[in-house]
């Protein structure tokens, strides 16, 4: 369960064990809140290529439509309930790869966004920024339209729509080296290049995979020539289909194609079995000499929709596969397994995307509400002004896949975020602190002093005033996780209840806020330790 009150500052999350029931010390009494136990299977990489990401497992996100997300009001928390940037969330969880899609023009000339997230090359420049400020790189996913590309839809861009085969292979080249340019010279630090989306026989138009792969060498050239560095990517759908798989793998190695990565979605409820996927990645990793990996997975937590626009998948749907529980542990179990896939892979298999785990609609505004932030900030699938382009598109759409994300429908981070936090190998990541202010004002209590009473088996903890400081707050480290025990303190004394079992430690924190911020990594940093006497 996620505290939903506006809590400390910033705790220190480390990855919770399996636990019955939580001891929550309150100002009055210990209150037991009881959680069902989760699923937390640890991935372990055994054969990872040191070549990769400094020899560490992606842990990816593709969560292309944030920007768009943000200006519409969506807001996520930290596990501790407080508002924060989903980047440092992201961070926190171990995250260390985000995914993000360029289209060429997203947008019909007159200042009026198609939606999805609006993902032009400005937007890709600021996801690549924000994720470098955390140490995370950026997998960029170029599609060489100007909306949605995928198995159905490879729509090329308006201004390519007249260009001859060796015009378009001309563009390609030149469109691939700009996106590098824009995305590098903004500090976004780019680990890998999506050469098209899930192009099934299928790419900016063209329909014939031996001049398809005369397109993709114009890509893939464009990324050696920028920075011999990038991996290069060739991402299809559905693994199910072996020999389609098999088939494009063989015609790109005819082409004598430059790539180093052989990737593919996989949503377990469409593209068959993680035994299926594994066979049939280690066949294509082992036989033409390429990195697997998984660009998109998802799976459904909640059959209830947030947004008003309905969901792709739910426990309604037919003709799919819901091999797992729609629940929490159900996502985290398929989560966790799409990665053991992958691992699996004799040494091939680099590590897995999770797809818009971050694509909610605004929490408790009404519908026209919600229509009216597709069309304004692009933060749905699409506006209306994408008809244009799209003749799908008949209206303004949401999200159907935001009961399919990480967070719930809040901002929420659930459980299943965890996953990436039980991915090994990890090496120690730097710590970004937060901003501070640059005086020596202290934002936090000192001199914390702890008295027992062996009479009553209670606890008094007394602290030095905090300048500035309207209310404190106390948090007990359970279970793996600091947990809020109160935060309207208004004097400098806490007295825990009577009666508490003699014996037991708890590490402690006391926080301040000061100027309405909860300064809790210098009150973690100086918990104190008791012993209940």
């Amino acid at each position: 369960m996620v505290m939903k009150t506006k809590i400390f500052q910033r705790a220190v999350k480390v990855c919770a064990g399996l636990t019955a029931s939580v001891m929550m010390l309150t100002s009055s009494a210990f209150i037991m809140r009881s959680s069902a136990a989760t699923y937390n299977k640890s991935v372990i990489f055994n054969s990872f290529p040191a070549a990769v990401n400094d020899g560490e497992p992606i842990r990816g996100v593709d969560i292309s439509s944030i920007l768009s997300i943000e200006k519409a009001g969506v807001v996520f928390h930290d596990d501790n309930g407080k508002e924060e940037d989903i980047f440092r969330v992201l961070h926190d969880h171990k995250i260390n790869y985000i995914r993000v899609r360029v289209w060429n023009e997203p947008n019909d000339g007159k200042g009026h966004g198609y939606g999805g997230g609006n993902n032009d090359v400005n937007a890709a420049c600021e996801i690549g920024r924000r994720a470098a400020k955390y140490g995370i790189k950026l997998l960029v996913d170029i599609q060489y339209s100007d909306f949605w590309a995928d198995p159905a839809k490879q729509t090329r861009p308006k201004y390519w729509a007249t260009h001859d085969h060796y015009t378009l292979s001309r563009e390609i080249y030149k469109w691939t080296t700009w996106v590098l340019t824009a995305i590098t010279e903004a500090g976004g630090d780019i680990g890998m290049v999506q050469v098209g989306n899930e192009t099934n026989c299928f790419f900016c138009g063209e329909t014939d995979m031996y001049k398809i792969c005369e397109l993709f060498a114009s890509g893939d050239k464009a990324v050696r020539d920028f920075d011999r560095n990038i991996l290069i990517a060739h991402h299809f759908a559905n693994p199910a289909k072996v020999d389609h798989f098999y088939w494009y793998a063989k015609i790109m190695n005819e082409c004598n194609l430059d790539y180093d990565v052989f990737a593919t979605s996989y949503y377990p409820y469409w593209h068959g079995t993680t035994e299926n996927l594994t066979n049939v990645l280690s066949t294509i990793g082992n036989t033409y000499n390429k990195y697997v990996m998984i660009a998109e997975t998802a799976y459904p937590y909640t059959s209830e929709d947030g947004d008003g626009f309905g969901n792709t998948i739910s426990k309604w749907s037919t003709g799919v596969n819901l091999s797992y529980d729609i629940s929490v542990d159900g996502q985290t179990e398929s989560l966790t397994d799409a990665f053991q896939a992958i691992a699996n892979c004799q040494g091939r298999g680099i590590g897995v995307f999770y797809w818009e785990p971050a694509w909610l609609g605004v929490s408790g505004i009404s519908q026209s509400q919600q229509r009216d932030n597709w069309d304004r900030y692009g933060s749905g699938w699409a506006s209306s002004y994408a008809s244009e382009y799209d003749h799908d598109v008949t209206s303004a759409g949401g999200s159907s896949f935001d009961n399919q994300a990480l967070f719930d429908f809040n901002g929420y981070p659930l459980d299943s975020l965890d996953v990436f936090t039980r991915i090994y190998p990890q090496k120690q990541k730097p710590f970004f602190p937060k901003d501070l202010d640059n005086d020596n004002t202290i934002t936090y209590p000192t001199n914390i002093t702890v008295s027992y009473s062996k009479d009553y088996h209670q606890v008094r903890f007394t602290w030095d005033k905090v300048q500035g400081a309207d209310r404190y707050g106390i948090a007990v480290y359970l279970a793996g996780k600091w947990r809020i025990q109160t935060q309207n303190i208004t004097n400098t004394i806490y007295t825990s209840p009577k009666n508490l079992a003699p014996g037991k430690s708890y590490r402690v924190a006391v926080a301040a806020r000061v100027n309405g911020k909860w300064d809790s990594a210098n009150a973690i940093k100086n918990a104190v330790t008791v012993t209940i006497k």
